[in-house]
């Protein structure tokens, strides 16, 4: 059989062709983005987590990630099975809908790859780099797998058996990274200095240029989950844009009432926010909805990430404050704008839906986020036990890009290449 005679769309699979690259390209603009966020002794680790996030995710979900996600259901909606472990049975004929099955896969990689990397920034600064080599691929296997399996798996209790919408990630991508990100927060405590020290963004044009690649990629992962070169994906398109542009406007309004100054930082977090809550509701609301969702997680998001100094958890780079409140919103603001135009079915509350659409929504989001809680929560104790999670003090200090990758990031004319690296003494014991 030929991907000819079982009717592939050419169409169809170039555009999710070039999706998947536009989402792959999002890891190393958020690399960009997270490393301009932290100080200048911290920026190759940071660089580091997100590039060694896209082998480690890659080798598991091709062995069994994938399978698990998308072959079959064990039972309850719960997992799938291994049917396609290792990517057995799938070859350049086999087909997911009008779209080579090899390229879904693919396309879905780039996705958990992305997830996992969106973690290292609530812990930056601060996580010994060889626990993160073992975090990533279990925590890949443990909370994204089977909330991938969920929400878009068939059988998935939450997509196929509840009914609740969730178009591009919001619960898988962005609910389980912001709750994976709090747990792991919360087991390795904050930072040295926090609440004392400034810890400012070392390059903000770095930010913005990683925000500007994140912005671009995001049409891969929102229009590119129509699976189509199609109305739906020109719309989920235009959400996209539209959202990305109120949410940025949103912080802004709020920087400037409530601090006096609009900033360049907070224009790029706005975008993100913006991003991050139409991800789940870009194929599912109108244009007039994505304005509105874009808005409310820029005014809110821009409020959440101060909420670490209220409550003394340290999340460094804003992961909770951006993704996890970010796609709640986004979630939620499902049950009051969905349009029928978009869904084929459910409506919102605004839409005349009533009230069933929005507690299902409410019902995933508490499920997924509580999940990945729990669970990232429990790995990151064993981890810290079994291995030790934090760096030592002298390494944070220093910074982990010299004690970790024996490298710094902007002096390399000074070091040399391959020069040795002095060995960081410990602390001396007052006399």
């Amino acid at each position: 059989m030929t991907l000819a005679a079982a009717h592939a769309d050419t169409g169809d699979t170039a555009w999710l062709l070039a999706a998947t690259a536009l989402v792959l390209l999002m890891t190393p603009g958020l690399a960009l983005f997270y490393g301009g966020m932290v100080r200048a002794k911290s920026v190759l680790n940071m660089l580091m987590m997100s590039f060694v996030s896209i082998a480690l995710v890659t080798v598991v979900w091709l062995a069994a990630g994938y399978s698990l996600a998308f072959t079959g259901d064990l039972g309850g909606g719960l997992l799938g099975g291994l049917g396609n472990a290792g990517m057995a049975g799938v070859n350049p004929a086999s087909l997911h809908g009008t779209v080579p099955t090899l390229l879904f896969a693919t396309f879905q990689l780039t996705f958990a790859i992305i997830t996992a990397a969106l973690i290292s920034g609530a812990v930056a600064d601060r996580t010994r780099f060889g626990a993160w080599l073992v975090l990533v691929p279990v925590w890949t296997l443990l909370v994204y797998v089977p909330v991938t399996h969920w929400v878009w798996g068939p059988g998935g209790w939450i997509g196929a058996k509840l009914g609740a919408l969730d178009f591009a990630g919001g619960l898988p991508v962005e609910i389980t990274s912001g709750a994976s990100g709090l747990a792991l927060c919360l087991v390795l405590g904050p930072r040295l200095g926090f609440k004392k020290d400034a810890m400012r963004p070392h390059s903000l044009p770095m930010v913005m240029l990683g925000a500007g690649l994140l912005w671009f990629g995001w049409f891969g992962f929102n229009a590119g989950s129509a699976l189509g070169a199609n109305g739906l994906a020109a719309a989920a398109f235009l959400n996209t844009m539209a959202a990305g542009c109120t949410g940025l406007l949103g912080w802004l309004l709020v920087e400037q009432k409530r601090d006096g100054h609009p900033t360049t930082l907070g224009a790029a977090s706005g975008a993100v926010a913006g991003l991050v809550a139409i991800t789940p509701s870009c194929g599912t609301v109108s244009l007039l909805g994505a304005l509105v969702v874009g808005l409310a997680a820029g005014v809110v998001c821009s409020y959440a990430v101060g909420w670490k100094f209220r409550l003394n958890f340290d999340d460094s780079l804003d992961v909770v404050g951006v993704h996890l409140v970010g796609g709640v919103i986004g979630t939620l603001l499902i049950g009051l704008f969905a349009d029928r135009a978009m869904t084929g079915g459910p409506e919102g509350l605004l839409s005349g839906g009533g009230l069933g659409l929005l507690g299902r929504q409410l019902v995933a989001v508490l499920a997924v986020a509580g999940y990945a809680f729990a669970v990232t929560y429990g790995l990151g104790k064993v981890l810290d036990r079994t291995m030790g999670l934090r760096a030592s003090e002298d390494e944070e200090r220093t910074g982990l890009d010299l004690t970790v990758h024996a490298e710094t990031a902007y002096d390399h004319g000074v070091l040399g290449h391959g020069a040795p690296v002095a060995p960081v003494r410990k602390a001396e014991s007052p006399a």
